[in-house]
């Protein structure tokens, strides 16, 4: 909580500072200290709609270093453009196409999401437009809100860096109909007098604001990595470039674990759809549905999706609370191999908690049966009561925890429902219906969900979801009919080769050891 107020208070001091400090003909340059209390003020104001509006982000001092930071930043930069701008090293009618609009909205917005974009956007208008001429704030404001706007808006589930790039090209292409509109340019001077001039004025300034926009998206498509790095965030151009299979874990897995291989591509594509259908993180899903289960590979026979048919079944010679304790150890053997292998903390925190604490049912039944079968041997007095082992449910769970956000829990669900869906015979739209309503009612009444802020609502879409991708999936097939051209001549085949097979009778006065010859 200090931390946190040290930030908050550095923050309002820095943007005090900046307005103290404006351009000699900004709006409050008379009268500097009243300025440096509106400044004040404005950073009070974004402070407060920032700890009430966005708690998820206020909880981390690492994510509220990043928001203030890279407002203070942005208004660094803009100041740094006026200073410029004054002291003619940037023509005045060029100075609002040099400031970066798009920098702090552009970045907390794939950072950090749209809204926390759109108050970039706001605030750096603001309190920015303290720090330009008193007659250019109305146009600032303009110009800064709605290419902000534009950079957060383009920017909204960005999957290629390619879509960085075509953000700040209509960044641009904003930045200059407004400077025309405004006035900036003197376009409506372009056919009079002078036409020459005032059209390389045009082209100059509109070069300048695609190469300041297109600038701005290159510097935070190249510096997204560190960013990600420092403050522990993946956007979904990372989970993109995560989701490829050739990853040595994965690889490892379609050899060793060719069951469980196929079992995360099912649970992948069932969690990535029902993420889209509630809006929630789906090349999350998609990534972490991939290594959920990676633990397997520490002893993957011990899992049925990697028997073969008819082959030995290794629990057979266990007892069950042993075979329990196999089955939950992938949890632990995942995450010790998902740090080995330095896999984002993300799909770390999906491996511990697609399980949650929930019960090995299957062998925690089998361990009561065999209790049961004790009894009547104790009933008998051919046991001694003492010896008899203790089934605790306890010794059943999964260590857990419980799913916390809404991917895990919807991976968490997806996992279950793939596995147990194997188990229908002929299935159709209302027994796979059926299941999954089931299967999520017992992880609701298990407790499975009670830490994820999946609202019901959000449920019965992910239910849909799952039902709709499960009938794609399990649809039935007609059988395959033969031609009648293939089915007479596979009848002739098996007709001369039952003849051929057929022994000759032999001839009649000839003895066996002729014929023979």
């Amino acid at each position: 909580m200090l931390v946190r107020f040290s930030l908050y208070l550095t923050f309002a001091v820095a943007s005090s500072v900046l307005v103290l400090k404006a351009s000699p003909g900004a709006t409050f340059a008379d009268d500097p200290f009243k300025g440096m209390l509106y400044g004040f003020v404005l950073a009070l104001t974004a402070l407060a709609m920032f700890h009430v509006g966005h708690h998820d982000i206020t909880r981390r001092n690492s994510r509220v270093l990043l928001v203030l930071g890279g407002l203070i930043g942005h208004l660094l930069v803009v100041r740094l453009v006026m200073i410029l701008a004054d002291a003619g090293t940037i023509r005045e009618m060029y100075r609002f196409l040099f400031v970066p609009f798009a920098l702090a909205p552009m970045l907390h917005g794939i950072l950090l999401g749209r809204t926390l974009g759109g108050f970039s956007a706001v605030y750096v208008s603001l309190i920015g437009s303290l720090l330009v001429p008193e007659g250019d704030v109305m146009n600032y404001l303009i110009v800064s809100l709605v290419a902000g706007m534009t950079a957060v808006l383009c920017t909204e589930r960005l999957r290629k860096r390619t879509q960085l790039l075509r953000a700040g090209i209509y960044v641009g292409l904003v930045m200059i109909v407004l400077a025309l509109v405004l006035g900036k340019m003197g376009a409506m001077s372009v056919f009079g007098g002078e036409m020459v001039v005032r059209l390389q004025i045009l082209g100059m300034g509109s070069a300048i604001a695609f190469l300041t926009s297109l600038g701005t998206a290159m510097l935070i498509s190249g510096f997204l990595p560190m960013f990600e790095h420092s403050f522990h965030l993946t956007t979904d151009i990372s989970w993109l470039e995560l989701s490829d299979l050739n990853h040595r874990l994965l690889k490892k897995m379609q050899l060793e674990a060719p069951g469980t291989f196929h079992h995360s591509l099912v649970v992948a594509a069932l969690s990535e759809a029902a993420a889209e259908s509630i809006g929630a993180n789906a090349p999350m899903c998609r990534v972490c549905s991939y290594f959920h289960d990676v633990g397997k590979l520490k002893k993957p026979g011990y899992f049925i999706e990697n028997q073969g048919d008819g082959g030995e079944n290794p629990h057979d010679s266990l007892t069950p609370t042993m075979s329990a304790l196999i089955i939950t150890a992938h949890v632990k053997d995942g995450v010790d191999m998902a740090v080995k292998n330095k896999l984002n903390p993300r799909i770390i925190e999906v491996i511990q908690e697609h399980h949650g604490d929930s019960l090995v049912y299957f062998f925690y039944r089998k361990a009561q049966e065999q209790k049961k079968a004790e009894m009547e041997k104790v009933d008998r007095r051919l046991e001694n009561p003492e010896d008899l082992p203790k089934v605790e449910e306890k010794n059943f769970r999964y260590p857990g925890p419980r799913p916390s956000t809404k991917e895990s829990g919807i991976i968490c669900l997806a996992d279950t429902i793939e596995s147990a869906s194997r188990t229908l015979r002929k299935p159709t739209p209302s027994k796979i219906r059926a299941l999954v309503e089931d299967l999520v009612r017992a992880k609701i009444n298990d407790g499975q969900l009670d830490e994820c802020p999946l609202t019901f609502g959000e449920l019965a879409m992910v239910k849909d979801s799952f039902s709709k991708t499960l009938r794609s999936m399990l649809h039935s097939r007609i059988d395959y009919q033969k031609p009648p051209e293939e089915k007479s001549a596979q009848r002739e085949r098996s007709s001369s080769a039952t003849n051929k097979d057929v022994p000759k009778k032999p001839e009649r006065g000839l003895p066996d050891s002729q014929l023979s010859n």
